[in-house]
């Protein structure tokens, strides 16, 4: 519970970045909380930060300094623990989402904050109201916690004059995520500090980014980087004509989608789904494969035998399997696999089912993996950061804006987005950095299989390959709303951290 709060003297209102110069808005409280057992004291600031850049003059001034431009004010909340003398020797991560357009509430009440939305075992909600829990398997005693909400996410906003879409773009969002972390390791005193990133989802793709960034542009090297749900290619995911990887790496999520809701049949049901994505695995590589890489001229027996098996993997029928061409999109198979029973699956947990109007199209209405989780977290983050924080503002918490659409790629346009090249120059400047996968086996966001198909093409060497660890769960895309799949992970990332 929080035991005071202290304001920034020179605080604005949260909201005056249109009302006049942008000022830092910051509030400090306290508490104390009990995790793995063990009580633990942690000092919580909650705000804004003001992001500027040099202003560089025109004419008879040109290069000379004139100061700095406000940018954006960011919200940030961050966690220290009491007591400690010594900050070298603690770890602080820096913790975001994806999206893009995602603020950071998924990772920080459901994974590493000492607060969780209260679910239950298998991450289904109550009926609302919803509340917090002290999260018990807390990160908090291992690492400091800084989540950060990029611009437009949260209670983050470009200030007055400035274009929000200015930083929806690949490099825009990594330069002004890593302007704020070189200015809170300045400010709190953390350049001395094992320094770790932890991305969910594009969140991956950033925190790839900002590694290679912030060594080139601040000289700021990381220990870890803690990868939740990972995309690093994005030629692994896009469906589309003429690329036949996502077909390939897609299908042993969904035959883990199908066996969860028994739609295999007996011999592959009876099967530990580690057992049956194994055999998955290898179907992928010894036959399905090569049989996509022929295209047309794949023999008619060999087409009817890989439509065959690919039903009897999916659930679904060998004629719809053949129908598309041997290649199942994600969105059909989300809506054909429960058609009959006029149920739909989810993308983002692939056990969530959910009810369309009717049953005759090609995609679900809405995700309910997503509308599952969207509420409870959003309630519960807009009491907490008032109640229990003292943040106030009028501004809506902008939980998932929506950028999804109109994020820009421009700078690989004609190409897809590769931050795995990124991250592996990261890797061979700082050969200390190591990296943390958590996969989720029934996410259809990202699937396990295309990481593990992105690291195996990265041209590691073996020393790096050591550096790379996995962990593999029996839940989704944010595994952590499963509670075994939380405790499990809380103590693969204690032990990386730790490592």
């Amino acid at each position: 519970m929080a035991n005071g709060s202290e304001t920034a003297p020179a605080a604005a209102p949260a909201d005056a970045g249109a009302q006049g110069t942008p000022k830092d808005n910051l509030v400090v409280t306290h508490h104390e909380t009990t995790i793995l057992g063990k009580k633990v004291s942690y000092t919580a600031t909650a705000g804004t930060i003001v992001l500027s850049e040099e202003a560089v003059g025109e004419g008879e001034k040109a290069g000379k300094f004139e100061g700095v431009k406000p940018r954006a004010e960011v919200f940030f909340v961050a966690y220290e623990l009491d007591g400690v003398t010594d900050k070298t020797k603690r770890p602080v991560t820096f913790s975001f989402n994806g999206g893009p357009g995602s603020s950071s509430v998924w990772m920080h009440l459901g994974l590493f904050g000492p607060k969780r939305v209260e679910l239950d075992d298998d991450g289904y909600p109550s009926a609302p109201p919803y509340r917090l829990v002290p999260n018990d398997v807390s990160l908090l005693d291992v690492t400091d916690l800084v989540f950060i909400d990029p611009v437009s996410t949260g209670y983050s906003r470009p200030v007055e004059g400035v274009k929000a879409k200015d930083f929806h773009n690949v490099d825009a969002d990594v330069q002004s995520v890593g302007a704020f972390i070189r200015l809170y390791t300045g400010r709190y005193g953390r350049w001395g500090s094992p320094k770790f990133l932890a991305g969910e989802s594009y969140g991956t793709t950033r925190a790839a980014g900002l590694a290679g960034h912030l060594q080139e542009r601040h000289g700021l090297y990381l220990n870890g980087l803690i990868l939740v749900s990972a995309i690093l290619d994005f030629s692994t995911a896009r469906f589309g004509p003429g690329n036949d990887l996502p077909p390939l790496l897609f299908l042993p999520t969904y035959a883990a989608t199908a066996h969860y809701h028994g739609r295999l049949d007996a011999e592959l049901q009876a099967l530990p789904v580690s057992v049956l994505l194994e055999r998955v695995e290898a179907f992928v590589h010894e036959r399905y494969a090569p049989a996509l890489f022929l295209g047309d001229r794949l023999p008619a027996e060999e087409r009817s035998a890989v439509a065959a098996l690919l039903a009897r993997y999916t659930g679904l029928s060998q004629a719809y399997v053949e129908s598309t061409g041997l290649r199942i999109d994600i969105f059909r198979f989300t809506k054909e696999l429960l058609r009959a029973d006029g149920r739909t699956v989810g993308r983002i947990d692939s056990r969530y089912t959910g009810v369309d109007r009717d049953s005759a199209g090609e995609r679900f209405e809405f995700d309910p993996s997503m509308s599952a989780t969207q509420g409870p977290y959003t309630a519960t983050l807009n009491e907490y950061v008032r109640d229990e924080l003292g943040f106030q503002t009028d501004l809506p918490y902008e939980i998932l804006a929506d950028l999804y659409k109109s994020w820009s790629y421009k700078d690989v346009e004609n190409r897809y987005l590769n931050v795995a090249e990124t991250l592996r120059q990261a890797m061979s400047i700082n050969p200390f950095l190591r990296v943390h996968v958590a996969n989720g086996y029934y996410d259809l966001a990202t699937p396990y299989f295309a990481t593990l198909h992105t690291f195996a093409h990265m041209g590691l060497t073996a020393e790096q390959r050591a550096n790379v660890s996995m962990s593999f769960y029996e839940a989704g895309h944010m595994m952590y709303v499963h509670r075994e799949s939380l405790v499990a992970l809380r103590g693969a990332i204690e032990g990386f951290v730790a490592g």
